[in-house]
């Protein structure tokens, strides 16, 4: 019986060694369709070293993985799967928060205590009772008018009150993060400050992803979701926007097909740290 089952293995093995020129052969158009990371930079070499650090840092990782990465002051821009879409977890609750900030401006009236605590709570604490308030407060037309307005034309809100489902993309969260960070019409420069100062207050148990790494000196604003389902297994997000050290500068980093949390938010910091690190010597 033993001898029957060795020498299957061995024709096995055997079919396997021949046969093995022609799944390499198979395989060379999937390997050249996977998406490659794609950055530019108006500072000479900087484009170039992100790309293959970027790269490294997700060589041998599994799961689908979707990063943007913009620098105003050395006019860098990196991105990988822009456009692929992932459930948000708890990283649209700064979308929520810039719709009801939007909203009020639109009226022409400060946030509420009770709209102000519920806000904090959502950001800081990523409460997610306090986003379900605000998100069945605001509604669909208000959410999607806002989405309108800022050009997030790849978001699509969850249904049925799941934020958490909502649709998003690396360069719908770019689009976000650049209106937070810098002078526009969709959003005042007083609500730009509020964003940016809840989510400098995130709690330090949440603060892991896109601010790993980050050099001394550079002001940190960050919103993480996770969220696992049977599909896909762990989404794992980060969005930070960065500020200091000669640049001014935001990260997204999407992720799923993660088989836990952990290995979702290693993988986003490996980015974070490349990104970081050649930014900061690129000067």
């Amino acid at each position: 019986m033993t001898h029957g089952i060795s020498r299957r293995a061995r024709l096995l093995a055997a079919g396997a060694g021949a046969g093995v020129l022609l799944p390499l052969a198979a395989a060379s158009p999937a390997a050249a369709a996977t998406p490659a990371v794609s950055c530019t930079s108006a500072k000479a070499g900087l484009a170039d070293k992100l790309k293959k650090d970027i790269t490294g840092a997700l060589a041998g990782r599994s799961g689908t993985v979707a990063v943007g990465l913009h620098d105003r002051t050395t006019g860098t821009t990196c991105t990988l799967r822009p456009s692929t879409a992932y459930d948000s977890a708890s990283v649209v609750k700064v979308t929520v928060l810039a719709v009801l900030l939007w909203d009020a401006k639109k009226h022409n009236r400060y946030l509420t205590d009770r709209e102000a605590s519920l806000a904090t709570a959502m950001i800081t604490k990523s409460d997610n009772t306090a986003t379900s308030t605000l998100w069945k407060q605001l509604g669909l037309t208000k959410i999607k008018g806002f989405l309108a307005a800022a050009g997030m034309t790849q978001t699509v809100p969850g249904a049925n009150g799941y934020w958490g489902l909502t649709r998003i993309t690396v360069t719908d969260e770019q689009k976000l993060l650049k209106l937070v960070t810098a002078k526009n019409t969709v959003l005042s420069d007083n609500s730009r400050a509020y964003i940016l100062k809840l989510m400098g207050q995130v709690v330090s148990s949440q603060r892991w992803g896109t601010p790993y790494g980050v050099p001394a000196g550079v002001s940190v604003a960050v919103k993480n979701g996770w969220l696992q389902r049977a599909t896909y297994g762990w989404r794992v997000h980060s969005v930070g926007a960065f500020k200091g050290g000669g640049h001014d500068y935001t990260i997204t980093v999407l992720t799923h097909g993660n088989s836990t949390m952990n290995y979702g938010i290693a993988t986003i910091q490996a980015v974070a740290k490349v990104v970081h690190r050649d930014l900061a010597a690129a000067g």
